[in-house]
């Protein structure tokens, strides 16, 4: 069983099968026979790692990054570690674990990581996945797919919330449990042994507890630990102009939508008004020190605001329209990235951006949740914004008074916020400043040649990284690939260490062929786990975690992050150190793409020129050429 659960570790992209329904088609995406959170009571339990496991990977991981001296050293801390205080902590973790089955071992710990970090969020947490164009090109104006997009969005939101949307399950027969037949089937079964159902035909289905922070959610500052808030009763939208907040409600006291025509009636309304930009965008606070932001933000409650802050955290989400078209890429990237700083609140769960050419994409936070959440959105509000559209270039926005559903926010600012939004505005501009983006695209092959050779596209992605870094800085650092671990009851993430003896030896002598797979057994999660309750017990640190080795494994120089979806052109991050690469990239069927964030420490165009190279090398050892120099 664990081992094929450990095939689910990847990444959890499956939904995109599911065929469109117009069963409900005003308010529902589709109406799943299987109740959405069928699945969630049998979700197997994420397993804490035996220590000497952990500690053993530990070890293989840091040999690539140490020489002989320096790893005999982290050797004897991690095996006193490991005898010692370690066992004890190890030994309350799992105690703590058993009671408490209705979560994971991790889910609390990690919240507080995110939510403690005092670093602002954009740039450091939010990442952002950008929307394929419609393939219908007239569809591509901006008030176009800002309505189509919204309807979605919001035709999703009340899918789940009404346990209509098709549960996540990844599917490794799906002749088998991708039916009608099996779907009738396993809806009789009870939630506490749905899982057990689906395992019997290879299905399993994904942990499915983020999804309601999706919507009406918001990433509160507060001094030391924020908080995230939900407000599921708020009807309303936030949208955001030239820096300009503005709401509408967008669906009825009953629950139900507003109709297309009207909201396409507000937006036009809100894009045709031109009150000019505030002198002092407030937007820029969401993008401080948390800290610094909590202060400002009691600041702007006892000022008279607190009413206006209530409408923009409750929000149902917040749609940014902005007044440019994109010209390529890197522009795109930076856009969706970080944007001005005006036109954004990067505290809410996701911004959905669209620009004036109807480029689209989504800039989300992160501590509510992962990938995998925002992922399956993104692809349902794709597929049926292009396959579904609510208006269509011909539609006339309805003949309503947008004048008074639509309202202005309007914000009372003393000098002492005027001066904290000055503040947070040159140090996002002096972050943004220093930020790199760049891309390339590799035609010479993709995932087809790779399979027809049988070598993972991953691992050869992951090889030519540590390669080109080889190339660039003649060392091997520690590197980052984040997998899901959705399989699991609020599994979050774990860390996969592509940086290996085996990848160090192949990058030195550009050997073809490489293994990497993920397990559901990483080492990081436990040792990050056993860190957090040595603390929170007011145990002094362990020598083990004091360890230089301890903190040069954890300052992840490469960070990596793959995803492939037909709804999705693009994904990025910042680096997580100062001095690293943010590495986002995807393998398809005949080219590779990667998108390289960078600061001044470091020189991302000269990396990707490396990726570049390697890749050469490795795809004319497969081919049978000879490799350049």
């Amino acid at each position: 069983m664990a081992a094929r659960r450990q095939l689910l570790l990847r990444r959890a992209t499956a939904g995109w099968r599911r065929g469109y329904s117009s069963a409900g088609a005003a308010e529902y995406l589709h109406r799943s026979i299987v109740p959405t959170m069928h699945y969630q009571k049998s979700l197997p339990r994420l397993p804490v790692p035996k220590l000497e496991d952990t500690i053993t990977r530990y070890l293989n991981a840091q040999k690539p990054l140490l020489n002989d001296d320096q790893f005999r050293k982290t050797e004897e801390l991690a095996r006193q570690f490991e005898k010692g205080i370690g066992r004890e902590l190890h030994e309350q973790l799992v105690a703590q674990d058993n009671q408490n089955k209705h979560t994971s071992y991790i889910t609390g710990p990690w919240f507080d990581m995110y939510l403690k970090s005092r670093e602002p969020v954009v740039l450091n947490f939010n990442a952002f996945m950008s929307f394929n164009p419609d393939p219908k090109s007239e569809y591509n104006d901006q008030l176009i797919r800002a309505t189509n997009m919204t309807v979605s969005a919001v035709r999703f939101m009340k899918t789940f919330r009404a346990g209509y949307l098709e549960p996540e399950v990844f599917h490794l027969n799906p002749e088998k449990s991708d039916t009608e037949i099996f779907k009738k089937i396993i809806r009789f079964v009870p939630s506490s042994l749905s899982w057990f159902g689906a395992y019997m035909v290879n299905a399993y289905p994904l942990d499915m507890s983020q999804y309601f922070r999706l919507f009406n959610s918001t990433r509160l500052p507060k001094l030391n630990r924020d908080e995230l808030y939900t407000d599921e009763k708020a009807k309303h939208l936030l949208v955001l102009r030239n820096g300009n907040f503005y709401i509408f409600d967008i669906l009825d006291r009953d629950g139900n939508m507003l109709k297309p025509s009207e909201i396409q009636a507000h937006l036009k309304y809100i894009l045709s008004d031109n009150s000019p930009a505030p002198a002092f965008p407030l937007g820029y606070l969401s993008s401080e020190n948390r800290d610094t932001w909590a202060l400002l933000r009691k600041n702007l409650l006892e000022n008279g605001n607190e009413e206006a802050l209530q409408k923009v955290d409750s929000a149902v989400f917040c749609l940014s329209l902005d007044d440019f078209t994109v010209k390529d890429f890197v522009q795109l990237s930076h856009t969706m990235l970080h944007g001005d700083g005006a036109n954004r609140w990067y505290d809410k769960s996701f911004n959905l951006i669209i620009t004036k050419d109807g480029t689209a994409g989504i800039n989300f936070e992160h501590s509510w949740g992962d990938g995998v959440a925002v992922l399956r959105f993104q692809n349902e509000v794709f597929k049926d914004s292009t396959k579904a559209p609510a208006i269509s270039p011909q539609s006339q926005p309805a003949s309503v008074d947008s004048s008074t559903a639509v309202r202005k926010l309007d914000f009372k600012l003393n000098d002492a916020l005027k001066a904290g939004i000055t503040k947070a505005k040159q140090k996002f501009d002096a972050s943004v400043e220093g930020l790199s983006l760049n891309m390339i695209q590799f035609h010479e092959g993709g995932k087809d040649l790779l399979k027809q050779k049988k070598v993972s596209p991953d691992a050869v992605a992951q090889l030519a990284f540590q390669m080109a870094f080889l190339r660039q800085y003649n060392q091997t650092v520690a590197t980052y690939e984040s997998c899901s671990t959705a399989a699991f009851k609020h599994g979050r993430t774990e860390t996969i260490r592509p940086a290996s003896i085996h990848t160090k030896k192949c990058s030195e002598a550009f050997v073809k062929e490489l293994s990497k797979h993920s397990t559901g057994q990483g080492f990081d999660r436990h040792l990050f786990g056993l860190r957090y309750l040595a603390s929170s017990k007011g145990i002094a640190l362990p020598d083990f975690y004091q360890d230089q080795a301890y903190a040069r494994i954890n300052h992840n120089i490469i960070s990596t992050s793959t995803l492939v979806s037909p709804a999705v052109q693009l994904g990025g991050f910042g680096p997580v150190v100062a001095d690293g690469f943010g590495v986002g990239y995807q393998v398809h069927d005949d080219w590779i793409g990667c998108n390289v964030s960078s600061y001044p420490t470091r020189n991302g165009k000269e990396y990707l020129q490396c990726i570049y190279k390697s890749l050469e090398d490795i795809f004319n050892v497969l081919k049978g050429k000879k490799i350049g120099s």
